[in-house]
């Protein structure tokens, strides 16, 4: 047992040792010629090639495959996703699947030297937590804007990382944003948190399943109702 502790530490090192250098060089580049690349055109250009990297690091160093089922679910329009959150891995993988894309994150992570740079550079919708009545605004406000613009939103309404096996209580913005743009949602459940558990430095080798729904109407519907559908259909992928 202390053996294969040493060993799953060793490759989680090294995994965040090559992530690191990986991220130092790819961004710093784009931090220089960002600003000549056509904002819709960052995404794909920028984020989702290292996030495809960073996603086969983890398959290299730390043993963890994946599956997509239900891609053909995606729909052709910008929507809004509304995924559960177990690990930082989703945050990777989510990044290949749609572009362009933004993402509600918290304001923070802009201030990470490097990847936060780089990040700001596409278009992030960046939260001040502590103030929800207002992130809420500039949520349905900032995610609007860029819905119309062709950009997808990715939200994580449980907030914070979950253990796999547990799905926290919904906040309602990414419902009220679909509603208020008249845009589908489009729900994802994964099981990530098996091999990436939160608050765990070390990663375990397994497989994780990602799960795509189909798209999930919202035109004249009640967002409390869709809300829920969401949740309940995410509940029954975990199952």
């Amino acid at each position: 047992m202390k053996d294969n502790t040493i060993l799953l530490v060793s490759r989680t090192v090294l995994f965040y040792l090559v992530l690191s250098v990986w991220t130092c060089l790819w961004t710093s580049f784009f931090i220089l010629v960002g600003l000549a690349i056509p904002p819709q055109k960052r995404h794909a250009i920028i984020v989702s090639p290292w996030a495809k990297v960073a996603v086969l690091l983890c398959k290299i160093f730390c043993g963890i495959t994946f599956e997509i089922k239900g891609k053909e679910n995606i729909p052709e329009d910008s929507c809004v996703i509304i995924s559960n959150h177990q690990s930082a891995w989703e945050t990777f993988f989510l990044q290949t699947l749609i572009s362009p894309q933004s993402q509600v994150i918290k304001r923070e992570l802009l201030f990470i030297p490097f990847f936060g740079w780089a990040f700001g550079l596409v278009q992030p919708i960046a939260i001040n937590r502590s103030n929800k009545r207002q992130s809420m605004k500039y949520i349905l406000k900032k995610g609007s804007d860029l819905l119309k613009k062709g950009y997808s939103v990715l939200i994580f309404p449980e907030g914070t990382r979950k253990p796999s096996g547990q799905l926290g209580k919904f906040s309602t913005g990414g419902a009220v944003l679909a509603v208020n743009s008249g845009k589908q949602i489009l729900p994802i459940a994964h099981n990530a948190g098996d091999c990436w558990p939160p608050k765990s430095f070390i990663k375990r080798p397994g497989h994780v399943t990602v799960h795509i729904g189909k798209p999930i109407a919202t035109a004249g519907r009640e967002y409390k109702a869709i809300n829920d559908e969401c949740r309940q259909w995410i509940f029954s992928a975990l199952s």
